[in-house]
């Protein structure tokens, strides 16, 4: 971003638009680090270990919901082979 200091407002723009990105964000970030604004990593520690813990509740929700439905298709096909191989007996 020191790239971008000292860049009348043309060449500002052409900066930006080769990387992606808006005038005002870089605005925004300057002056976010202007003011020293910056949120430590401690701070946001309980809510990441949150975010982790849902995040393995999650995976681990979804590992038994896909072995069920892995179950569930292999019923499924099994039954269709029952019926293909001896027919409706019962009837």
């Amino acid at each position: 971003m020191q790239q971008s200091h000292g860049l009348d407002e043309e060449a500002l723009n052409a900066w930006c638009r080769e990387r992606g990105l808006f005038v005002h964000h870089l605005a925004q970030w300057r002056a976010q680090f202007c003011s020293g604004d910056t949120v430590s990593p401690r701070a946001n520690a309980p809510e990441v270990r949150d975010l982790k813990q849902a995040n393995a509740q999650l995976q681990r929700e979804l590992k038994r919901k896909d072995k069920a439905l892995a179950e569930a298709a292999a019923l499924l096909v099994l039954s269709k082979k029952y019926q293909a191989l001896f027919g409706d007996e019962d009837e």
